[in-house]
């Protein structure tokens, strides 16, 4: 994206899945053992590019994983999930519950959409509030990047809403994972690094 092409009233930044059950020690995927230290490290990464988009006029939207508890509190999950993840339970990315939450370096998001699958669109309100919004440009950072973020990214280019994609900002738990993945989606928009889209709002505050 040129300089001069960036219009703050038509972007905003979406984040994918930044919650606690993803990142935080006491979260579900902590209490497994399932971290990764480049996805520990996003929430710090972004956060300054947030404060200067929103500096810019740019809203911040945060997508989040959502396990809807079914009867008994169990929840409503994919059978693929659970073979994937036996360990998630009840509770475990629950609307209201801690894990299921905004990580707190980011806290709070301007918008938040509850999100069922990969894809921030799958059956969520997400593209009324762009429209609404009149915004047709996301920046997009989060996890995992073959997962949530690249879903989300071809959904966008479906409905011409054009992406920069933050390379440094999204992460997979395997490296070979996230580099593959940003090749593939090379073709569908822009990737920038969070420190360059930082300064590219900062030039329009």
């Amino acid at each position: 994206m040129a300089p001069d092409s960036f219009d703050p009233a038509r972007t905003a930044l979406l984040t994918i899945d930044l919650q606690n059950d993803f990142l935080h020690p006491d979260g579900a995927y902590g209490r497994a053992g399932q971290r990764a230290e480049a996805i520990a490290a996003l929430p710090a990464r972004i956060a300054p590019l947030r404060d200067a988009m929103r500096r810019a006029g740019c809203p911040y939207i945060s997508a989040q994983f959502t396990l809807v508890p079914g009867p008994g509190g169990a929840p409503l999950i994919a059978p693929h999930l659970k073979a994937l993840r036996p360990f998630l339970g009840a509770g475990d990315f629950a609307p209201g519950a801690f894990g299921h939450a905004l990580v707190d370096d980011l806290s709070p998001a301007d918008y938040t959409i509850e999100k069922v699958a990969y894809s921030a669109f799958f059956q969520t309100r997400l593209e009324f509030i762009l429209r609404k919004l009149r915004i047709d440009v996301l920046v997009i950072g989060g996890i995992v990047t073959n997962g949530g973020v690249a879903s989300t990214v071809r959904d966008a280019h479906l409905r011409d809403i054009d992406t920069i994609l933050l390379g440094d900002g999204c992460a997979a738990f395997r490296q070979e994972v996230h580099d593959a993945t940003l090749v593939s989606l090379g073709s569908l928009g822009t990737q920038m690094t969070c420190a360059d889209m930082q300064v590219l709002a900062e030039g329009t505050s």
